[in-house]
């Protein structure tokens, strides 16, 4: 994907996690337990550090500094909240525990993409040197 892409889904995915934290503590609370209310809070948590290290790898794109390690972790930024933070956020709102076993695969998704990015940077340096 190009920068561009990779930028403005990040900031849409921030947008979206301003509104549903917004909704989080506004009208959720009562609506659903307090263990479900702490997930949804957590799957906001992520959603919203993941869209800003994916904005930060629309910047590292957009300046040329990075390759197909980087644009891999922008994809697995993606996917990982996707699985993650949108497996909760269908527990919460849909109530069926369906969605449970996907929460771990979108989070070791988030880890990976972590894991690339750091490969790339690695790469960075290689090629400074």
């Amino acid at each position: 994907m190009t920068s561009r892409i990779y930028g403005v889904i990040a900031a849409l995915l921030g947008l979206l996690a301003t509104a549903l934290g917004a909704y989080g503590a506004h009208g959720l609370p009562g609506k659903v337990s307090a263990s479900l209310l702490a997930s949804f809070n957590t799957a906001v948590q992520y959603q919203f550090l993941h869209a800003l290290a994916l904005f930060g790898v629309a910047l590292a794109l957009r300046l040329g500094v990075g390759g197909r390690l980087l644009s891999a972790a922008g994809a697995c930024f993606i996917a990982g909240m996707a699985g993650f933070s949108g497996s909760i956020y269908m527990l919460v709102f849909g109530g069926s525990k369906i969605w449970g076993p996907i929460t771990p695969i979108g989070g070791l998704t988030l880890m990976i993409g972590w894991g690339l990015l750091a490969a790339a940077v690695f790469a960075w340096e290689r090629i400074d040197e």
